[in-house]
């Protein structure tokens, strides 16, 4: 129990320090707000009202603490361009973004680990080889690049798969999956090629431990040695792995979805920049360093779970 209460302290302790970075960014930054909204010939006295509408004549604590109340009650602020609350504006895009997220994760671990493993124990084969270059070929192509490649072939050649757009899950599910296909993949492409490598070298390196070359001597079958104990022990590192490619794909989706059109936080993220909005920008950057922190959260505990010796250190 003391073991989740000091990572538990430890995660709030790491949002306030990430909810004063990311405040503290958007203060330093040059520029007026105001003059954005109303432009470089406003008048004076337009700007000053608008100063103290905004609350940015107060001094900087101030304007700290009443940010940081806001966000404990869900109030981001309001965009300056949409002139819509920032928390509904994201949560608008959230839904597109998880949904991508979710299914290039899907796809990147059902591909991924029983890739990895099989390549573990055929790498010395040569028809091997050809999967190991696809994965040095994921390590190395951008995930844009290939979506280049994935549109011209199945949208522009082929015609099975929309090249951009996004259709609601609750209006048709079929249509949904079709327009999430493509960006998915280019996004697993990469994260898959990462998890293939690590996986392998994970699972060899176990597979070379005294404690497997004693159950082999014991006669006990391959596939339980597999299943029983050395997928086991590689979790840990593949878990820290994997937990990274999930900050990956978020970091990924920022830019698929501009390519594919995809109403979700990447495109936000670029239009938020393109029109200098402030609020919304600090408000999507909080959104994108909770993310990262709770998923570091998650893999610290799930490294207690999958071995309890965690727990004692």
């Amino acid at each position: 129990m003391a073991y989740y209460i000091r990572k538990v302290a430890g995660f709030l302790v790491t949002l306030f320090l990430v909810s004063i970075l990311t405040f503290a960014v958007f203060q330093i930054l040059p520029g007026d707000p105001a003059l954005v909204i109303l432009g470089v010939d406003a008048d004076p006295l337009q700007i000053e009202q608008l100063h103290q509408e905004m609350g940015i004549d107060q001094p900087i604590h101030i304007r700290f603490l009443s940010w940081i109340g806001g966000v404990l009650q869900g109030d981001l602020g309001t965009s300056y361009r949409y002139h819509q609350p920032v928390s509904s504006l994201i949560g608008n895009a959230f839904g597109v973004t998880v949904q991508l997220a979710l299914f290039a994760l899907v796809l990147t671990a059902v591909v991924g680990i029983p890739v990895g493993i099989w390549l573990a124990h055929h790498s010395k084969k040569p028809y091997a080889m050809p999967v190991s270059l696809l994965s040095q070929l994921g390590l190395s192509v951008p995930a844009f690049c290939f979506s280049v490649l994935l549109i011209n072939i199945f949208s522009v050649q082929l015609g099975w798969l929309p090249s951009m757009g996004y259709t609601p899950f609750t209006q048709d599910p079929a249509a949904c999956l079709k327009s999430l296909t493509l960006p998915s993949v280019a996004i697993a492409f990469g994260s898959a090629a990462v998890l293939i490598r690590y996986v392998k070298v994970s699972v060899m390196e176990q597979e070379r431990q005294d404690y497997v070359k004693t159950a082999q001597s014991k006669g006990v079958p391959s596939r339980r040695i597999l299943n029983g104990h050395v997928l086991r022990n590689s979790l840990i590192p593949v878990l820290t792995i994997f937990g990274m490619t999930i900050t990956d794909v978020l970091g990924g989706s920022i830019i698929i979805e501009n390519v594919f059109s995809l109403p979700g936080i990447g495109r936000l993220i670029s239009s938020s920049i393109n029109s200098r909005d402030l609020p919304l920008i600090q408000g999507l950057v909080l959104y994108l360093a909770i993310i990262v922190v709770l998923c570091n959260f998650v893999v610290d505990v799930l490294y207690s779970v999958i071995d309890p010796r965690i727990r004692l250190k």
